[in-house]
């Protein structure tokens, strides 16, 4: 074999490439999901008291006898809550109960001032629903087992080194977001998802943040903590039929570590499993730095919380007529929107992903509805504004500029006074808080120069400099003329016309545009 054609071989041989230890996870092992969200609602006052629910007061300022369980007081039920609670039970698909109650949940930590939570145990105000999402291409049905409406704990503090009880030096806790209504969203077990299980995890949390900030009943900050995620996984060899031991990783606080949380978790039971060990039934944390989870407390049963009916509440018995009118005031749903806004608004599915992504539809909409052709609106928001607010480490819809603002700057665009360049600094100027676009323009000098006399003053200026260039171009060679054109642009700043100065060039040297 000559040197030639044993290279030319080599370069047909398939490249090797290094499975990853999730790669080898999913090649023995089925993993099994299970997702509780808490989503805290967006009520004026606590789920059974009249305290405020204002994020970031000074601590253990709005509590009160009740959200205190100090003795003799007694407690009342939030109507919005349910009212909430019900709506979200509807946009899921499930049953609503014509009949139940709420319970006592009996156990001690610190932020828990009663020693119990009233939360509702197996009589919940929604049942048997779901949820369709896609990941990857694919749809999968989420099956929902209950919504169930209880009351937040407050808050420890952990000072010390490693920010959790555990090596902490002292604590404190904060019994403001006790009381706090608390829906919490519970899955059936998630099966058939294979190596997709984090992307499919990831994307039910996504949704479900979605329907709640469309319904309209929580801010679902996720960094805030009103929105949070136990993350249940278990593993099962392949081809058997038995559920493996869960884990359950607790309070998982954002979308990218729901999907790392679960990635672990593969890992970890994997290679417990290949050692001959067994998975133990347990709490985890979730570490950010890491991506990676330790061991918290062993998991507790329902027999352990020592449930019994709340005797200071009247149980709950919603009318249909009541529920129906909830029914049908619900506003369009995610998923319908989105399908809808990428119809009307000729999107490819990858680019409606990127919108979802960079939780961009809400400010894109609101360009569009203020006047703007909606590639213009989706270029600016997509292009320079996320990337200006992935710099600056903030959310998009947070930036200091308007959707009227941004479809102002593509009317000017599209109009001729501005180009991409000019524009990009109206925004620029905008986001300084110089004022609106059109001010910003004026302030700045940043309309296009298309002044004939001036264009013209411009062009002769660069065929003046650029005699080669010139000669060039009246020998036949057209594409010279960029070299020309870039002149005439350095000149004006990138202000002048572009289409009339090239146009003008040609004429001027003789030579058909």
């Amino acid at each position: 074999m000559t040197t030639s054609s044993a290279a030319e071989a080599t370069s047909r041989k398939p490249r090797m490439t290094r499975m990853t230890p999730y790669d080898e996870a999913m090649g023995r092992y089925e993993p099994v999901l299970g997702l509780e969200t808490h989503v805290e609602l967006g009520t004026a006052t606590k789920m059974f008291c009249g305290c405020p629910t204002t994020f970031g007061a000074p601590p253990n300022t709005h509590v009160c006898p009740v959200c205190l369980g100090l003795p003799g007081s007694l407690p009342t039920t939030n109507r919005a809550a349910i009212e909430f609670t019900t709506m979200i039970g509807l946009a899921l698909n499930c049953r609503i109960a014509e009949w139940c109650r709420f319970a006592r949940k009996n156990y001690f930590y610190p932020d828990m001032p009663k020693n119990f939570q009233i939360s509702q145990y197996d009589e919940p105000l929604c049942t048997d629903g779901w949820m369709d999402l896609a990941a990857d291409g694919k749809t999968f049905r989420i099956g929902i087992e209950r919504v169930h409406l209880e009351e937040d704990t407050g808050k420890s503090l952990h000072v010390g080194s490693t920010g959790r009880i555990h090596g902490a030096d002292y604590s404190l806790v904060d019994y403001n977001r006790a009381g706090i209504p608390l829906v919490e969203i519970v899955t059936k077990p998630i099966e058939a998802t294979g190596a997709l299980a984090p992307q499919v995890a990831r994307a039910y949390v996504t949704e479900l943040r979605e329907l709640m900030r469309t319904l309209g009943v929580s801010d679902v900050r996720m960094e805030e903590g009103s929105l949070r995620c136990d993350v249940n996984v278990s593993l099962m060899p392949r081809g058997a039929s038995e559920w493996g031991t869960r884990s359950e990783t607790k309070n998982v606080n954002s979308l990218r570590s729901v999907e790392r949380a679960v990635r672990h978790e593969i890992e970890r039971q994997a290679g417990v499993l290949d050692a001959g060990g067994t998975v133990v039934q347990e709490t985890r944390h979730f570490h950010e730095d890491t991506g990676t989870t330790t061991a918290g407390r062993s998991k507790e049963y329902a027999q352990d919380y020592r449930y019994f009916p709340e005797p200071d509440l009247v149980p709950l018995a919603p009318s249909p007529e009541w529920v129906e009118q909830l029914r049908v005031s619900l506003p369009e749903l995610p998923s319908a929107r989105r399908e809808r806004l990428q119809k009307e608004w000729g999107l490819s599915d990858s680019e409606m992903d990127a919108l979802r992504n960079a939780d961009a539809l809400d400010v894109v909409e609101a360009t569009v509805a203020a006047g703007a052709p909606p590639a213009q609106a989706y270029k600016w928001w997509l292009n320079e504004l996320s990337r200006r607010a992935t710099e600056q480490g903030v959310e998009l819809a947070t930036l200091p500029i308007t959707p009227v603002q941004v479809a102002r700057v593509a009317e000017l665009v599209a109009a001729g006074t501005l180009n991409d360049k000019l524009a990009r600094q109206v925004i620029e100027g905008v986001l300084a808080g110089e004022g609106d676009p059109d001010e910003v323009v004026r302030r700045r000098n940043l309309a296009i120069v298309s002044d004939e006399g001036e264009l013209a003053a411009l062009v002769d200026a660069a065929i003046a400099d650029n005699p080669d260039v010139a000669e060039k171009v009246r020998g036949g060679k057209v594409q010279a003329a960029g070299a020309l054109l870039g002149a005439v642009m350095k000149a004006s700043s990138g202000q002048a016309d572009a289409q009339r100065a090239r146009e003008l060039i040609l004429e001027k040297l003789g030579v058909p545009s």
